[in-house]
């Protein structure tokens, strides 16, 4: 990762890996109290639990960590290749650009169709089928150099599709978590399968970079690649109950019948204060995120120009996993010793979005390298609390859609952190200090966090009376 984003000169880079960093983190959500969700799921499924045990909970959330890592591993490819590729094919820094940003664009579109098809026929068939298409695509990636001269043409259109394909993921996920994980451990498992994010950016940043001075550009797509589909073959092969699936196939056929009364009342649920006050809170946190995260590389090298690149692109990214899964116990401790969970979730987000803020802020007035490493590394590790605030209340307010309100938020996030990111720049040339970028992330995150403060609920508000639970 360090030498990709040093090279790059940061935006492109992280922009790109970014993106979803946080919103990756975006994902798990809490029902009401565990025994009245076991009775629906009962009576609705003609299952014993849906829940997973203890056990399979364990396994799964392992195996998803692994499935994040990997995700990663297949964006930051291109990252971490473009400066050799750019070689290779004779790109200028503008062609580079059109190829790394278009992964974005794809990113963009498919959120919200990911998280509604997740929530209809389940979030691990939505994970497996994106994983295996992207899989394959970061395989075959190098090959496309062999069809044709075109090869700017190519490499844009595959990674237009990876950002098609990776989009549905994080909906996917906040879908499943939904449907199969119970109240008592949702906020840790969402946090430890989010650290999969840092976890991928610190393997292809090491054995990415090893590969591009060994054995050439071709190989760390190679190796990405087949790792995905080695990865969706155990899942398919150990994880996944054939005979769970023709059970909930046929179920799902008998359910076309009632489809009329199953469909989510949009209106209703567009129209309550607590779904917005969500949706405003995570715009904020993302799009804030994405910005000083694309820039941060720079601002390193601007303002300490002889430091390390693997300093700041590393390190940050080590602190973000321990306090990622130290967020995501605390969240789950505090609720089962019998705290309100409306007021877990504001007080994550108060140390997420507010405290957070504060070392950003920090960051402007530092002329130490060291200190300015710290306040990083502190800004990026206590961002990892929206895991256990903002991300999990999507799925307090409306399980049964948890992924398509989620996707809805998540485009939005993606869409603002651009404005941001070009705002930043705006502000940086206009007045030439690094100060104005830090108070536009604090102000904007500030926004976020009071609107979740006054409006923010954690009661379920996506049943209706003529609604049936999907």
């Amino acid at each position: 990762m360090a030498s990709s984003v040093g090279r790059n000169g940061g935006q492109v880079y992280s922009s790109e890996l970014v993106l979803l960093h946080h919103h990756h983190h975006h994902q798990v959500y809490q029902q009401q109290p565990v025994k009245t969700a076991y009775k629906e799921d009962t009576k609705k499924d003609g299952t014993v639990d849906s829940y997973w045990s203890r056990p399979e909970s364990r396994i799964w959330t392992v195996m998803l960590l692994l499935g994040t890592c990997l995700l990663y591993c297949a964006r930051v490819t291109m990252p971490i290749c473009a400066v050799a590729m750019s070689r290779h094919f004779d790109w200028d820094k503008k062609q580079s650009g059109i190829v790394l940003s278009s992964f974005f664009w794809g990113y963009c579109l498919t959120q919200i169709i990911g998280g509604h098809l997740s929530d209809r026929i389940g979030g691990e068939k939505v994970l497996l089928l994106s994983a295996s298409a992207w899989g394959f695509i970061t395989a075959i990636t190098p090959l496309f150099t062999y069809i044709s001269s075109a090869h700017l043409l190519f490499m844009t259109i595959a990674r237009f599709l990876m950002g098609l394909l990776q989009g549905v993921y994080f909906p996917a996920l906040a879908s499943l978590y939904s449907q199969k994980v119970r109240e008592s451990e949702r906020a840790f498992t969402c946090s430890t399968v989010g650290t999969g994010s840092q976890f991928g950016t610190l393997v292809i940043g090491g054995a990415g970079s090893l590969l591009l001075d060994w054995y050439g550009w071709e190989s760390v797509f190679y190796f990405s690649g087949l790792l995905t589909l080695l990865w969706v073959y155990c899942m398919c092969k150990y994880l996944l109950n054939e005979q769970d699936l023709i059970i909930r196939l046929e179920h799902r056929a008998k359910g076309h019948s009632i489809a009329k009364q199953t469909k989510v009342p949009w209106k209703q649920l567009f129209k309550k204060a607590p779904i917005w006050a969500v949706i405003v809170a995570q715009l904020s946190t993302g799009s804030t995120f994405f910005t000083l995260l694309s820039w941060l590389p720079t601002f390193f090298k601007d303002t300490f120009p002889e430091s390390k690149g693997w300093v700041f692109n590393v390190v940050p990214w080590l602190v973000a996993i321990p306090t990622s899964l130290f967020s995501g116990f605390l969240s789950d401790h505090l609720i089962n010793q019998g705290y309100k969970t409306i007021t877990v979730r504001k007080f994550m987000q108060v140390i997420g979005s507010g405290v957070s803020s504060i070392f950003a802020l920090c960051m402007g007035q530092t002329a130490s390298f060291c200190k300015a490493i710290v306040f990083a590394s502190v800004f990026i590790g206590l961002q990892t609390f929206n895991h256990s605030g903002i991300s999990v209340n999507v799925q307090d307010l409306a399980p049964s859609c948890a992924g398509l309100v989620f996707g809805v938020a998540n485009t939005g996030g993606a869409l603002l952190g651009v404005i941001c990111v070009y705002l930043a720049g705006h502000l940086i040339e206009a007045t030439g200090s690094w100060v104005s970028v830090f108070n536009l992330v604090a102000t904007v995150n500030a926004l976020g966090l009071c609107t979740f403060l006054i409006f923010g609920k954690a009661q379920r508000v996506d049943t209706d009376s003529a609604y049936i639970d999907l």
